[in-house]
């Protein structure tokens, strides 16, 4: 496992000890958020499932452009693994600690192709600047995936 492999993982750990215990809130009852409450956030809350059911809660920096939310993460994450196994998630926006800011939606995820992943990235750009172009530098040699978040209705886990 390389450096940059290391830390990323044990920034994972350090931020998973650090989430809001509110940021699982959002996996309880109707999702009545639109990704519109999104606009001016600089963090959101994404909740994915586990194989039991169970919520993990995920905050994390996003770009949205035409009614869909994108997001880069390691491409051999827990998120990851969770995404490839029930594509339902819910997101809301929120402090950077998770704690939500407002009313989830729900949505369906999906791992773009490598040949979509430029649009993805002009859309994280678009939302943090130079901020996003320094922290990319910094995940160099961490393979890593870009999520696509369509929203849906009704709500995929029959709350509405």
């Amino acid at each position: 496992m390389s450096l940059a492999e290391r830390l990323a993982k044990a920034s994972d750990r350090m931020y998973d000890r650090l989430r809001s215990s509110k940021a699982f809130d959002i996996a309880e009852g109707p999702a009545t958020g639109t990704i519109d409450d999104l606009r001016g956030r600089k963090y959101c809350v994404l909740v994915t499932y586990r194989r039991n059911g169970d919520p993990m809660p995920s905050p994390l920096w996003f770009g949205t452009r035409n009614s869909k939310l994108y997001f880069q993460t390691g491409a051999t994450t827990a998120k990851v693994k969770r995404i490839r196994h029930n594509t339902a998630v819910r997101v809301a926006p929120a402090t950077t600690r998770g704690r939500p800011l407002g009313p989830p939606f729900a949505g369906r995820a999906r791992i773009l192709p490598a040949a979509e992943e430029p649009e993805a990235e002009r859309w994280l750009q678009a939302n943090y600047g130079i901020g996003r172009r320094i922290y990319s530098l910094f995940g160099r040699g961490v393979e890593s995936v870009y999520v696509e978040v369509v929203p849906t209705t009704p709500d995929p886990s029959g709350d509405n």
